[in-house]
């Protein structure tokens, strides 16, 4: 009866006025800390789920800290051993001291119960989270002050809960090689009933899927290039053909979890969902965007650019075009897309211009930046179990060399891009290049060396000129190497080339 007492009045001190109705049991709390102390190869059974801060007496959060800091030295945790760490704590001192941790293994009965009393504990835990973001919301939304930002509330607490729901979700385990082996076995007979390669979402390029098996779910692809490569394009494109091929699916009755597409979400940072909706029309149309932005457009265009808005009105492509978002912004918002859409794919244009939870924009601090935002695409990817496409810029060191093919060490500004992606791709367009350095048209009276020499650059241009490569540069999943694309700048439309030759493979 003695602990039970101790017990009690630990709850009334540590519970502040107006907090009476806080769910807690620190009875459960207590005999949980006794039952480790007693027997600590229970400490395994519990450490994975349950975290000091799940419980609601301060003071037993350092007693349970405490204990797995020495079980993890494999030592012995028990009252003795953990008496100095706790000779000056002044809540200790209110209880008579360390005697109080003997008090706790009072009852060998908690043994038995331990698993359960520290499910009981996390789980009240919880509750003490929703209440707190309740809480919040209430005093956020009686807030009338002129500088209030309802929609900005309302996407913080949505942040919020679903930080509760993933802390209280299924628990990572080992999954058995047999299980493990069932999911490449339905990998397999996806590739097959696809017509083979194809174990992803489709690119929409027949080389590319060739090479890569398509976009894998919770995989992060990262497609890096100079500006003027078309690495935007290049997304759009992709964005476009997983969406359309879901549609077609779906008309041909295939399952959702079947198909080789599916509904796609693009935060554009750099375009408005006008300006990229655009694109996907002059593309599809074969209408440049100049002339639909101008007007300059005959009657035949203009029909055939109505009737593929018409076609294209029910595709499953969301646009989030809100500039400046954060990291966290951007994942609430994918979250609330997958849950309300049932987004299979997520594009980000660019990860540059996304922003971290810090301020920093300079030096190390944008390196930690873009590393947290990075870590966070790949957080995303594996949490909704979609591929996420992100866009990176490369940096100037490019453009100083002879060959400006990008490699790796280009990834601008942090190498966690890198680490965190399992597949990175680079655009490159030789023929970019070449134009920039297009020599002077010859005229009447110039030189024969003045003619030879455009005629040289002349032929070389017209054997490049709408082709570009698409560099796999790290692959997780199999082969790196490069695969060839037709680029129309006009409608700003990759395809894949006439001929299917394939270039040698990189060696890494």
């Amino acid at each position: 009866m003695k602990v039970m007492a101790e017990v009690i009045r630990i709850a009334e001190s540590a519970e502040p006025a107006g907090t009476a109705a806080l769910p807690q049991n620190v009875e459960a709390e207590a005999a949980l800390l006794g039952a480790l102390m007693i027997d600590n190869r229970l400490v395994e059974d519990v450490q994975l789920k349950l975290k000091a801060h799940h419980f609601f007496e301060p003071l037993h959060g350092r007693i349970y800290d405490a204990i797995l800091k020495l079980t993890d030295r494999n030592m012995v945790a028990n009252p003795v051993t953990l008496r100095p760490t706790f000779e000056a704590d002044e809540a200790m001192k209110e209880l008579g001291g360390p005697a109080y941790l003997a008090t706790l293994t009072g009852s060998g009965a908690a043994i038995i119960g331990a698993k359960d009393f520290a499910q009981q504990v996390y789980d009240l835990a919880l509750l003490r989270a929703l209440i707190g973001v309740g809480r919040d919301l209430v005093e956020g939304a009686l807030d009338t002050s002129e500088d209030v930002a309802p929609l900005e509330q309302i996407e913080k607490a949505e942040t919020e809960l679903y930080k509760v729901a993933e802390e209280g979700g299924a628990q990572g385990k080992a999954k058995s090689f047999g299980e493990a082996a069932i999911e490449s076995i339905r990998n397999a007979e996806a590739a097959l009933n696809r017509g083979g390669g194809l174990t992803g979402i489709t690119t929409g390029f027949e080389g590319v899927n060739a090479r890569i098996g398509g976009l894998q779910r919770s995989d992060l692809i990262i497609i890096a290039g100079r500006p003027g490569m078309g690495k935007s394009a290049l997304a759009t494109n992709m964005a476009f053909s997983a969406a359309e091929r879901f549609l077609q699916d779906q008309s041909d009755g295939i399952d959702a979890k079947a198909s080789a597409g599916a509904p796609v979400a693009i935060f554009s940072l750099e375009m408005s969902s006008e300006q990229l909706v655009t694109r996907v029309l002059s593309e599809q149309a074969r209408v440049t965007a100049e002339q639909i932005r101008t007007g300059n457009i005959g009657r035949a265009e203009f029909q055939s650019f109505a009737r593929t808005a018409e076609r294209l009105h029910t595709l499953p492509f969301y646009i989030d075009d809100t500039a400046g978002l954060t990291i966290a912004a951007l994942r609430t918002r994918a979250r609330r897309l997958k849950r309300q859409k049932g987004i299979g794919m997520v594009v980000v244009d660019y990860l540059q211009l996304l922003q971290g939870s810090g301020r920093g924009s300079s030096g190390d601090n944008r390196v930690q930046e873009i590393s947290e935002i990075s870590r966070g695409l790949k957080q995303l990817a594996k949490e909704l179990d979609v591929p996420v496409i992100g866009l990176s810029q490369l940096s100037r060191a490019v453009e100083q060399r002879e060959d400006k093919r990008p490699q790796l060490s280009d990834l601008r500004e942090s190498g966690s891009i890198e680490q965190d992606a399992d597949i990175v791709m680079f655009v490159y367009r030789e023929d970019y290049y070449l134009k920039a350095h297009e020599p002077k048209h010859p005229i009447p009276g110039d030189t024969p060396e003045a003619f030879a020499a455009f005629d040289e650059w002349d032929q070389k241009y017209r054997q490049i000129e709408g082709m570009a490569e698409l560099i796999v540069a790290k692959n997780r999943h199999g082969a790196t190497g490069k695969e060839r694309l037709r680029f129309e700048g006009r409608f700003t439309k990759f395809s894949d080339p006439a001929d299917e030759g394939r270039l040698p493979e990189m060696r890494s």
